[in-house]
């Protein structure tokens, strides 16, 4: 025999449903917090790799940048909220930003300043999304202008 539910049952089993599935979303929002106060407080800190270790990684990307044609690349990318004042200086382009900076992104600028800079490289530190029009991730852009560029 075939039952069907009344009202008041559908009305259950719904509202059974919907309160598994937020609580289900809540968990997923849990986990990904945590994830990110993981990254942040792993990103607060200066990398575990020695300074020509970066420097090769930054090598490999600035090589497969030029083998595409381009006279950029994005180092790094980084939430906001790693920027001592919430990436509000990187944002208004205000002198002294990058005293702001902690961590790898601090790293970063040390080994352009110290390796790259002398080198010719420009570095640019830059809000990169506006999530609920606030800022969101700051990228790293290392770039060069070969003596086609200067051309042009």
């Amino acid at each position: 025999m075939i039952s069907i539910l009344s009202v008041n049952e559908l009305e259950a089993k719904i509202a059974k449903a919907n309160g598994e599935k937020a609580l289900a979303a809540k968990k997923a929002h849990d986990v990904q917090e945590e994830a990110k106060k993981a990254l942040l407080e792993k990103l607060s800190h200066p990398s575990d790799l020695s300074e020509d270790a970066i420097l090769e990684k930054a090598a490999i990307l600035i090589e497969r940048a030029i083998d595409s044609g381009q006279s950029s690349v994005q180092l790094f990318r980084f939430p906001h909220a790693l920027c001592t004042d919430n990436g509000r200086a990187i944002s208004q382009v205000e002198p002294g930003w990058e005293k702001t900076l902690v961590g790898v992104p601090k790293q970063i600028y040390g080994l352009w300043g110290n390796k790259l800079k002398t080198k010719g490289y420009h570095i640019r530190f830059e809000i990169i999304d506006y999530p609920g029009g606030t800022p969101g991730d700051i990228g790293i852009t290392l770039s060069w202008a070969t003596g086609q560029d200067k051309q042009k």
